[in-house]
Formats: C-alpha cells, structure tokens, sequence
C-alpha cells in the first residue's frame, strides 16, 4: 500500500501483479504529462480570474478551473482505487492467495468491469453535458460577471455572496425578486391546480356509466394535446391582443362594450395565462385519471352502495384515494413543471407588462425573468443567483413531497 501511495502501480508491481502495476503506472505518467500543466493553469485561474486585463480571459480561466477540478476528481478516485487494491492484495496474498495467471487475470478483469465499460460513457456525458454546465452556473453567481464587467477588457472577480445580498438589500432588485417570486408561487400554485381540478372533473364525469359515447369524447377532450404548445400560445395571443383580438373585437365590444386591455394590465393578462395553462394542461391530466379511474374495480362502489354511501362520500374514500395513490408523483411533477415554465410566459406575452420600478415584466416568473437578464440586459452574475435559487427550491419542495408521497406505497396508509 505504501509503495501505491508512492506511485500508482508500484504496490501491484510489488504484489508480482505486473500487468497491472505497469497499467497503472503508465496511466499516471500519461495523467501527469497530458493535463499536469492544464491543471496548474485551471487551478491558478480559477483562484486569480486572471490579473492582466486585456491578457487573461477570466471566464476562459473559471472554465479550466472548473475543468481541472474534475478531471483532479477523476484522478483521486483513481488513486484510491489503486492504493485500495494494492493493500487487498498484500493482504490476501498473506492469507495464501495465489495470484493468477496473466490470462486468468486479464478474463477476470474483463468480467468484473464489464458493466463499468458500459456505463462509463453515459457518466462522462452526465459530468459534461449536466454536472460541468452546473458548476459554471454556480460558480457566475459569486462573480460580478455581467455587462459592464465583461473580459478580456475588464477581469471578472469573486465577490461572494454580494449577488445575493443585493436581492434583499438594493431597492430595485429586492422589489423586483419579491414581486416575481410571489407570482411565480400564485401562478404553479393556481395555474397547476386548476388543470389538475379541471382533469380530474372531466375523468370522473365521463367515466360514469351513464355517459354514453365514452371513446368519442375522451378523444375530443385531449384534442387540445395533440396540437403542439407553442402553436396554441401564439394563437390565444393574437386572440387575446387589445386592439385587433377576436375576444374584444368579436365578443367583448358587440356584447358588453368593452375593451379589456388584456396585455397591457398585470391582472388581466394573469387571468388569461391561468387559463392558457389549464387549457394545455388539462389533457395529460385528464388522460392519466381516465386510465386510474379504469382500474378501480366495481365491486368497491357496489359494496359503497349497498352500506349506503352517497356520491361524495364514494369519491372520497374511494376515487381519490386510488387516483392520488397512483399518479401522486406525476401531480408533484406537474407542479414543478410549471414553476419554470418558461414558454407560456414567453410566448405570449414576454413576461410583459412592463412594470414601474422594476427590471421585470408584470407576469415574468423566475425562470423568463433569468433569461431576461441573460440575453437582453446580460445581468449574467444576477442570473446565475437567481437560477440557483430556482434550483434549490425547487429541489426542496421535490425532495420533500416525494418523502411525502412514500407513505403511499402502501394503500392503508392512505
């Protein structure tokens, strides 16, 4: 083991493994030579972030950082795996063990990481395509990246949790975030509530058994699904526009004589994304409660009737019941979901309003707000908080309702 520690392979070599010894050996000098003086960059980059402006890019210089951090990762589960293996095999060879021969070891060694072979591509591309993006995120969000701070002509710097103080402490953020936060929670919250509610209402009703025509209607009710998201946004919001919309030209002013300023006034233009989302929304819950609802079986509403129970009290120790039991980690997603749907609040409008006081439309969530500030005031440290904060909320409340959702697994606990 101490031979390993050394340098990798030594201890195998030593262990009169050699093939293995002399693999790990060479697998560390080509580490050493191939990213020693990468590493050296990455590491002294990502501390500094550069300290020549006009010379040292310090994005470049974060994202070597960030690089050299994994693949120095890479290197010391590497070298714990080598140590671990040499002290093994000193051990077992003092109990007796004989080692194999090179064919046995290289047929032994080929059935053991078979299945890391396999997935070992899928992981890098998990580190590189999720984890690596991830860390640069985080890392913007103690920076003062943004666009009067840009390299090469200026260095960005460490400013540590400045970005987040500013959220709570200057007036135009701390209104800002406040306002925006509080409707994103209206809008998951009710938005998602209301296409869950309309779902479940229209599974219910139609799988009675006095509705005829069942296939028929099912595939009216989920038409809306078939047409693709985006196509159904832009068209409520021609519908919707103030001046030459269907609603206020052909039913607003003939019937009541009125224009409603549904993209100009928050609340309206709130009103009209509510009911976008449970329009698009609807559909999948509808068809996840319909194929539930199908699997309840009869003889329990007989029973229910024959005890006398009335239509309430069968759907509500016996429909929801089954329904929640059985789709209660989708529902948890849907919530998710829609607390960063992006495209609705886009597409229709751009988060707008614009709103006095604030660097954020009137029905900008969290999620249109961030690329607001990415891609149009490149806000990027501001951005990259604000996304984290999206993140661990988002992590939490799905943490802990699915938790919650495990006292489901089993039905009496219902």
């Amino acid at each position: 083991m101490a031979l390993s520690i050394l340098f990798a392979g030594l201890g195998q070599i030593y262990n009169r493994r050699y093939f293995k010894g002399i693999l790990f050996a060479l697998f560390e000098i080509a580490f050493i030579i191939t990213f020693g003086e990468f590493i050296g960059l990455g590491l002294w980059g990502i501390f500094t972030l550069g300290e020549i402006p006009g010379v040292d890019h310090s994005i470049f210089l974060l994202v070597y950082g960030l690089l050299s951090i994994i693949l120095i990762v890479f290197a010391a589960v590497f070298y714990i795996y080598n140590v671990r293996d040499a002290k093994k095999q000193a051990q077992a060879i003092l109990d007796g063990w004989i080692p194999p021969t090179f064919k046995e070891s290289l047929k032994a060694g080929y059935d053991k990481t078979f299945p890391y072979l396999l997935t070992t591509p899928g992981l890098l591309l998990l580190i590189f395509a999720v984890v690596f993006p991830l860390m640069f995120a985080i890392s913007l969000a103690f920076t003062n990246y943004n666009l009067y701070n840009s390299p090469p002509r200026h260095l960005v710097e460490w400013v540590g949790f400045s970005n987040f103080t500013n959220l709570f402490t200057n007036n135009l953020w701390r209104n800002t975030f406040v306002s925006v936060f509080s409707w994103t929670i209206v809008w998951t919250v009710v938005a998602t509530t209301f296409q869950i509610t309309l779902g479940l209402f229209l599974a219910v009703l139609v799988n009675d058994v006095r509705v005829k025509f069942k296939k028929l209607i099912r595939t009216i009710l989920i038409l809306p699904w078939a047409v693709p998201g985006f196509v159904t946004i832009l068209i409520f919001a021609a519908m919707f526009n103030d001046e030459f919309g269907a609603i206020n030209r052909d039913i607003m002013m003939p019937l009541f004589g009125l224009e409603v300023p549904w993209l100009t006034d928050p609340t309206f233009t709130r009103m009209v994304l509510i009911f976008i989302q449970t329009w698009l929304g609807y559909p999948f819950v509808f068809a996840l409660f319909s194929g539930v609802l199908q699997s309840i079986s009869n003889d329990w509403y007989e029973a229910a009737d024959i005890d006398g129970a009335s239509r309430w009290q069968k759907f509500r120790f016996i429909t929801l019941p089954h329904v929640l039991f059985a789709t209660a980690p989708l529902l948890i997603i849907q919530y998710t979901t829609n607390f960063n749907n992006f495209n609705i609040i886009y597409l229709f409008n751009e988060g707008g309003p614009a709103v006095q006081g604030q660097n954020a439309g009137g029905t900008d969530i969290l999620i249109s707000w961030v690329y607001k500030l990415t891609f149009d005031t490149n806000n990027y440290n501001m951005a990259a908080a604000i996304s984290l904060i999206i993140g661990l909320m988002v992590s939490i409340f799905a943490i802990f309702q699915f938790r919650r959702t495990a006292a489901f697994k089993e039905e009496g606990k219902l």
